[in-house]
């Protein structure tokens, strides 16, 4: 990784490619400093830390400390975040839709447009409801129109901005535009937690304690690392032979290549997907001050949240746990069954000449490739649901609370090693263009 990184620098295109984006990042970085004019930033961070909504800390990581500091861009790029997600389930619910995905670039640009300004819609109401939020539990310094609808302008501006950053780190950086604001946001908040482990397990403790307490301390991170690596890079390769064809005198194809199905095929969307519809009610219930008694929905949002999972004097919590990585492995199935057709796949083989060794064209090849596909997806979601379990675990049982968990190990790990292999691609370009102008 670093060779290429070194070698990337020699040529001035890509140079200035990565340079482009670090100055983008720059500015994404000093944006989530910037207080909204309005919002009483010292009682809103004193609310916030009296929270113990799970959904708020993780809301607070992918942001990176936006939402906490109630910066312009404290909304960041969760609305296109999930008006992304929305138009992928609305294109297999949509035929038109599905038709213009189908276009080509043309209609690809087409989807792109459309979810910018579902980006825009869902960031205003997103604001909206933060700036009656915010009126109706006193953090305004000013409780005025103007400063309503600058709070929401704000919000709104913020999140454009950022995706339109996202775009262009896309069009003129190194590429994997969005994906690398939402790791930047994500890694600035490691050096506060590995504080906050610091403080907890090492400092003050003797010097064979503290050591020893490091040590599980970096090999649980370097672990989980590795794993979550050998996760996303894991695939099963399904054999497809085409047949040769005569083609004047010629005899064309019979060439063997392979189907990749990768064990991770939904990424970290499946754990998204789940932590979003555990959390949403212990949010909302957190925002509106409920859920604090002792009654029989106080202790449903309690087995909702994250913090009283795997804790020793309260297993029943627990359950929630259980509930939720079904919650992923099911997610799992369902967004691979939305990504990938096994019966279009073997559709287009069976056009193209290609068929796999010892299995039927057309319909024996789909259910071939289904079967396959539910054992691979069944392995890619425990793997999955076992690195959400470790951060869950070692905070119930140990108490090691930190903003970054195994969502945001998955994302980092995805987006470094995808955007290393876009660089590893642009040098390639660019040597061949090098080898044919000479």
């Amino acid at each position: 990784m670093l060779e290429t990184v070194r070698n990337a620098f020699k040529i001035k295109d890509i140079r200035n490619r990565i340079i482009f984006t670090f100055l983008m990042l720059i500015v994404i970085r000093i944006g989530s400093q910037l207080p909204i004019p309005g919002v009483d930033g010292k009682v809103f961070s004193e609310w916030f830390k009296n929270q113990t909504a799970d959904g708020l800390s993780f809301f607070d990581a992918v942001t990176g400390g936006s939402f906490l500091n109630m910066s312009v861009f404290a909304l960041n790029i969760t609305p296109y975040i999930t008006s992304s997600i929305i138009m992928q389930l609305l294109t297999i619910a949509i035929p038109k839709l599905e038709e213009m995905q189908r276009d080509g670039e043309e209609g690809r640009k087409k989807i792109v447009e459309i979810t910018r300004y579902l980006t825009i819609a869902l960031g205003l109401i997103e604001s909206i409801a933060m700036a009656i939020g915010f009126y109706r539990s006193g953090y305004l310094t000013d409780k005025s129109p103007l400063t309503i609808i600058m709070i929401v302008t704000s919000l709104t501006a913020g999140s454009a901005v950022l995706m339109w950053i996202g775009e262009r780190i896309t069009e003129k950086g190194v590429g994997n535009g969005i994906s690398i604001v939402l790791v930047i946001n994500i890694i600035s908040r490691m050096p506060e937690d590995l504080l906050s482990l610091w403080n907890q397990f090492i400092s003050g403790k003797s010097i064979p304690q503290g050591t020893v307490a490091a040590l599980v301390i970096i090999a649980i991170i370097v672990a989980m690392v590795l794993f979550v690596v050998l996760l996303q890079g894991a695939e099963r390769r399904i054999p497809v032979q085409y047949s040769k064809k005569i083609q004047g005198r010629k005899q064309v194809g019979g060439q063997q290549t392979n189907i990749p199905l990768k064990v991770n095929t939904g990424g970290v969307v499946p754990v998204i997907f789940a932590q979003s519809l555990m959390q949403t009610p212990v949010i909302i219930a957190s925002i509106l001050g409920k859920g604090q008694g002792t009654g029989f929905w106080s202790k449903v949002l309690k087995g909702l949240s994250q913090s009283n999972w795997c804790d020793p004097d309260n297993m029943i919590y627990s359950i929630g746990l259980v509930v939720y990585i079904i919650l992923i492995i099911a997610f799992a199935y369902f967004y691979t069954q939305i990504t990938f057709n096994p019966l279009e796949v073997a559709n287009n083989m069976k056009r193209s000449g290609g068929f796999i060794p010892g299995i039927r064209p057309g319909k024996p090849t789909s259910d071939y490739l289904n079967q396959i596909l539910n054992y691979v997806v069944f392995i890619g979601a425990v793997a999955l649901a076992f690195v959400a379990f470790v951060p869950i675990f070692f905070n119930g049982v140990f108490g090691a609370n930190v903003s970054f968990g195994g969502t945001s190990i998955i994302i980092i790990v995805g987006v470094v090693i995808e955007t290393v292999k876009q660089i590893e691609s642009q040098m390639l370009v660019r040597y061949y263009k090098g080898f044919l102008n000479d």
